[in-house]
Formats: C-alpha cells, sequence, structure tokens
C-alpha cells in the first residue's frame, strides 16, 4: 500500500471528490493531474462498458485554447489536416506533428468560433509547443488552458442517460460535434465523443468549482440503465484499436506508422509544421506499421511497463507497445509496431520478460 504526495505540480481534477465517494481504487498521472484507472473489479468495470454505461474523470484531457484574430492559422500551423471546412460547433481528429514528421500528440481539435479553437489534448505539454509556434510567427493570438475539464458517459446506454439530461437534442449530435449549454446553471460543452468504440459522450464542464455537482447529476440519471464509474478502458481499446498516444507510439513515430495517415493532408500549405518531412515519408513509405498480435496461451499476461519485442524467423522484426487479456476473445491480444513488410497472418514470438510466447500478426481492429 502507498500514497501519492501532494503537490502544486500534480493537480486533483474537479471531479476528484466525486470519484473517491465512487471508491476509486487506483490512479495514474496524466497532464500533471491525477486520472483514475480502476474502482476495484476490472472486469464489472468493462462490462459495464459493453454492455450499459460507464461514467469517466477524464479532465486529465486539458484544453489548449487558441484565442484571437490568427486562432484558425494558428490551428491550421499545427495540424497536418485540412480545416478549412471545419465549422464552428465541429471537431476533428488530428495529428500534431513537429518539423521531422515526428507524432507529438493526436488532439480533438474543436472549433468554438472562427477565432477560437481548442485541442483536447492526450499527454504533453502542447501549450508550449503552440505558444512557442504563435511567437515565432508573430501571430496575434492568445494561447492558454481555461477552465474545462471533460467527463466521459460511454457504453450503449449512454445516449439515453445524456439525452435524459440535456434533451432529445443531442440524439442528433454527429460524432466530433458539439454545443455549449447550462444544466442546472452550471455551463457545459457536450460533445459526441470519447475513448471508446461503444458510443457516448464527453461534457465539458466550464466551471471547475461544479465538478462533485455534475457528477451527481450524470449518476442519478444514469441509475435506470445502470450507470456505473469506470474509465478509459485498456482492455476495450485494445478490442477496438484505439492508439494510445505515448504508450503505443515513441520519438520517431510518425501518423503513417500508426494508421492516421488518413489524417494527413499531404496538399496542405508549406507554413504546416512538418507537412515536408510528412510528404518525404509518404513518398518513400514508411519504416514500421501497426497491426494487432493474437498471443496464444490461456492465462493472462501482465506485461508491466515496457514495451516488448516480437521476432519472426529468429529476427526482431518490431514491439509489442500493449496487451491485454480479452473478456470477448478469451485470449490475449495487443499491438505490434513492426517492419513495414510485415502481414497480417505472420507468425511470431513476443519476449515477455525473457519468456518467449508464440502470436500471430492481425488486422486492426479485433472487435
Amino acid at each position: 500500500m502507498f500514497s501519492i504526495a501532494p503537490s502544486a505540480r500534480l493537480r486533483p481534477s474537479p471531479f476528484y471528490a466525486a470519484t473517491l465517494a465512487e471508491g476509486v481504487t487506483s490512479f495514474t498521472t496524466y497532464n500533471h493531474m491525477l486520472m483514475p484507472t480502476g474502482y476495484g473489479d476490472p472486469e464489472a468495470e468493462y462490462w459495464r462498458l459493453i454492455e450499459g454505461v460507464s461514467q469517466w474523470d477524464v479532465s486529465v484531457e486539458r484544453q489548449v485554447e487558441l484565442k484571437g484574430p490568427d486562432a484558425g492559422r494558428l490551428a491550421q500551423i499545427l495540424a497536418p489536416r485540412d480545416l478549412s471546412a471545419c465549422k464552428a460547433g465541429q471537431g476533428k481528429y488530428v495529428p500534431l506533428c513537429n518539423h521531422d514528421g515526428v507524432l507529438i500528440n493526436d488532439p480533438i481539435l474543436l472549433k468554438l468560433d472562427d477565432d477560437r479553437y481548442w485541442l483536447s489534448i492526450a499527454d504533453s505539454n502542447i501549450w508550449f509547443w503552440a505558444r512557442a509556434i504563435a511567437a515565432e510567427r508573430g501571430l496575434k493570438v492568445a494561447i492558454g488552458e481555461p477552465d474545462v475539464s471533460p467527463m466521459a458517459v460511454q457504453g450503449p446506454m449512454a445516449e439515453n442517460v445524456v439525452a435524459g439530461i440535456f434533451g432529445d437534442w443531442v440524439r442528433d449530435l454527429r460524432y466530433f460535434w458539439f454545443r455549449e449549454t447550462r444544466i442546472q446553471g452550471i455551463p457545459v460543452t457536450v460533445a459526441r465523443s470519447g475513448w471508446s468504440k461503444q458510443g457516448g459522450f464527453e461534457i465539458y464542464l466550464r466551471d471547475g468549482r461544479r465538478g462533485s455537482d455534475l457528477w451527481n447529476i450524470v449518476r442519478e440519471a444514469g441509475q435506470p440503465f445502470g450507470i456505473g464509474p469506470g474509465n478509459p478502458n485498456w482492455v476495450e481499446r485494445i478490442e477496438s484499436g484505439l492508439l494510445s498516444f505515448g504508450g503505443d507510439t515513441d520519438a520517431a513515430t510518425n501518423p503513417f506508422e500508426v494508421r492516421m495517415g488518413g489524417y494527413v493532408d499531404l496538399e496542405a500549405a508549406d507554413e504546416v509544421i512538418g507537412i515536408a518531412a510528412l510528404r518525404r515519408i509518404a513518398a518513400a513509405g514508411p519504416r514500421r506499421r501497426q497491426l494487432g498480435v493474437m498471443l496464444d496461451g490461456g492465462r493472462p499476461e501482465t506485461p508491466g511497463f515496457t514495451w516488448h519485442d516480437i521476432a519472426s524467423g529468429g529476427r526482431k522484426i518490431g514491439d509489442l507497445t500493449n496487451c491485454a487479456w480479452s473478456y470477448r476473445l478469451k485470449r490475449n491480444i495487443g499491438f505490434a509496431l513492426v517492419a513495414a513488410s510485415a502481414r497480417p497472418g505472420d507468425p511470431v514470438t513476443v519476449d515477455l520478460a525473457g519468456r518467449e510466447v508464440a502470436g500471430r500478426l492481425c488486422d486492426l481492429p479485433f472487435l
């Protein structure tokens, strides 16, 4: 048993007290915050997401706000995806890259207005990156972190819960679209999004003092549907083929290697960060590709903190970047970042802490 020492460098979320009341048993750190990772029964939390509705504190998905007359230009400079048709109230999944075309984050970009955007980021300091690029280019844009904290409501029953709170208009929201509204005086932004393939919404709290109030509103509305606490579910996201930036990527990964090539527009303007490098990578072909791997053996593996070598024919061809026991497939599955020459169906061996486990590469997603 251990405890986390309080520190001004590590912030609790507006939902922290509510998650304690729900019986949270574990946290991780993400964007200098505490993120709940479990409530004591991983399999029950998994099935709640698959069959019902799950409530998540994902306030660690911080927003980098771009505001000012050059906000749209900066957003496009940062994102090698054509944003010209993006409308207010619409979100887009975007790869952010450095000048070498290396993926440095994969946020959802939300356009609130022509002069105001949010980047809902994964775990890295994009606030500093955006500020540096804006200063370098002499752009008229203010960059900061607004008081915005997302909560996710995920699962096949999520739409009924969120519609019961806000009204049936949420049923008409298209994926990644959003609307600003209020509930019991609490300002929120409601988006159809979330890090699962089971369907759902993210409710962006815009007043950090009201975290417990919003949590309890959602909790109460979800009672008829069996709502309970959860977290971005490790097993479901692997089954569904969802990328985890920083977990499934390294310091050299480009978007083409991890199935994000469809979000790169090579005809983007030359001023877009990394676009020249991305054009060269696309022309030459990426060195690696992301596939699934299904491992033999009938016991759940606990691979730990590191990537694991994947070999074929006695030669290393890449790495296992994650691994989980699939409750639906009844076997260990994971992502393989392997040589571009590797193909689905190839037999491989994975070195798990000195023990070789046989497996076979496959397409993603698993389910």
